[in-house]
């Protein structure tokens, strides 16, 4: 089993903590783990909701296609441009390595406060309630039981992944097999019922006018369904053959995603029609269309659907987040205990740690959902940075070795991030006082960091 060194360079011991152990991360992630994780974070509970909010905005199905195309096609692009910076520099971390290499560690230390502060570990924390939630359809839970299984969901999972990253990668692909499996069921029954006629729309219902306006809003919702796309990269230095699988597994796994996402919106169009999607009674759309289909045992299905989804979800968002703080830890600007891989596991289980207890507190204290309404839109400043990182680093570096150069250089990594950058606008004109809220929650990261790096340069 071949196994990755980290740079020495960053291992820099913090004026409060022992040194770092020799040990180091493993690569146990295969190409079927790798695509596992990219098609099982990504599909959580948004495709079984986000058809909804699609039909309140645009009013033909051309349309619902075509959000949902470009929302894949964006989350494509972005996966291409990673994969060609994981490939180059497979390190544990993924887009803090990215910016701190292409930029400075500042930037790179900015994402990783804001990752760890609530975009990852939030991101958790919502998962988890929303398995909590959706437990309640098979066993009545109250709000105080409700908050238990999201800690105990959250918890099992840390475990999982401190148990080994080979592990973690057999779960990632069990789920993402099972969930891949149910959607299939859904378009299956769906397409192959006889004698099913769309329900028809209300009398009074009024088609919404489809504009560059009503699509950017339905593609902000779109792209929270294709969330997920950029966490195999945090797994980079665990993964077989980077400079081969990366790219493999990021293509496929984009492709799936977006073929099971069309797929499953023909579905409910053919049982439901676009007009009544679009009613509030049917916010639930899966659920309502297996209900038509299968009657109460569907609704229970879909219920079960989501569950299975959000599980792998859950994990595959513990496996890769954790790996962010665990490079800063490496580069000094961080408790460098976080930066200690387990000496039999082989995982940075500090890290897990740090994450799930974080990610715990969130989840019950409810306060993730407005701080991740503060700082969700800076990430995707740091995302559209990140995929620049591909132009920056061709001119930076050059003769550095790519075993994988993205398509369509530069179109593809500078449209990603244009179409970023007006997300980012879209969030400070629709809710800038929630915006600069989160932007000052991000900048607060700025004496954390001057204080390690002039606590990590008085220890050296």
């Amino acid at each position: 089993m071949a196994t990755f060194e980290l740079p020495s360079r960053s291992v820099t011991p913090d004026p409060v903590a022992e040194p770092q152990p020799s040990t180091q991360l493993q690569r146990a992630i295969g190409s079927l783990g790798a695509t596992a994780i990219v098609v099982g974070t990504i599909i959580g509970s948004g495709i079984f909701l986000v058809p909804h909010d699609v039909a309140l905005e645009v009013g033909t199905v051309s349309a619902v296609t075509l959000v949902w195309v470009v929302g894949g096609a964006l989350a494509l692009a972005g996966s291409l441009s990673l994969a060609e910076l994981g490939a180059a520099t497979p390190e544990a971390g993924g887009i803090y390595i990215y910016l701190r290499d292409a930029y400075d560690r500042l930037p790179a230390f900015l994402y990783g406060w804001a990752a760890l502060l609530v975009t990852d570990t939030g991101s958790i924390a919502t998962l988890a309630v929303a398995f909590s939630i959706y437990c309640s359809t098979f066993f009545p839970l109250t709000p105080i039981e409700r908050k238990l299984v999201a800690s105990a969901l959250i918890a099992v999972l840390t475990g999982v992944n401190i148990a080994g990253v080979r592990r973690a990668s057999t779960v990632q692909v069990i789920f993402t097999l099972a969930k891949l499996a149910g959607v299939a069921i859904i378009v299956g029954l769906a397409f192959f019922a006889r004698r099913l006629t769309p329900l028809a729309p209300p009398a009074n219902y009024s088609s919404p006018q489809t504009t560059l306006s009503s699509f950017g809003v339905a593609l902000i919702g779109v792209l929270w369904a294709y969330h997920g796309w950029h966490h195999l990269a945090y797994a980079a230095g665990e993964v077989k053959s980077p400079g081969k699988t990366l790219p493999r597994s990021f293509l496929l796994g984009a492709l799936i995603v977006i073929a099971a996402y069309l797929c499953a919106n023909f579905a409910y169009l053919r049982v439901l029609s676009l007009p009544v999607i679009a009613q509030d009674a049917y916010q639930r759309v899966a659920a309502k269309t297996m209900e038509i289909l299968w009657g109460p045992r569907g609704a229970a299905f879909v219920s079960g659907l989501i569950l299975c989804s959000i599980f792998g979800a859950t994990n595959g968002s513990i496996l890769g987040g954790a790996r962010g703080c665990f490079a800063m830890a490496r580069d000094g600007v961080f408790f460098s205990r976080v930066g200690r891989i387990h000496p039999r596991f082989h995982t940075p289980h500090v890290a897990l740690l740090l994450q799930g207890f974080w990610a715990i507190v969130l989840a019950i204290s409810g306060t993730y959902e407005q701080l991740y309404t503060y700082v969700i839109f800076t990430g995707w400043i740091f995302y559209a940075a990140a995929v620049l990182s591909v132009v920056v680093m061709r001119r930076k570096r050059p003769g550095l070795a790519r075993p994988y150069r993205v398509l369509a250089y530069p179109i593809l990594p500078i449209a990603f991030a244009a179409a970023a950058l007006m997300i980012v606008l879209n969030s400070l004109l629709i809710k800038p006082l929630e915006s600069g809220i989160g932007l000052a929650l991000v900048l607060l990261g700025i004496p954390i960091y001057l204080y390690w790096s002039r606590a990590s340069k008085t220890d050296s």
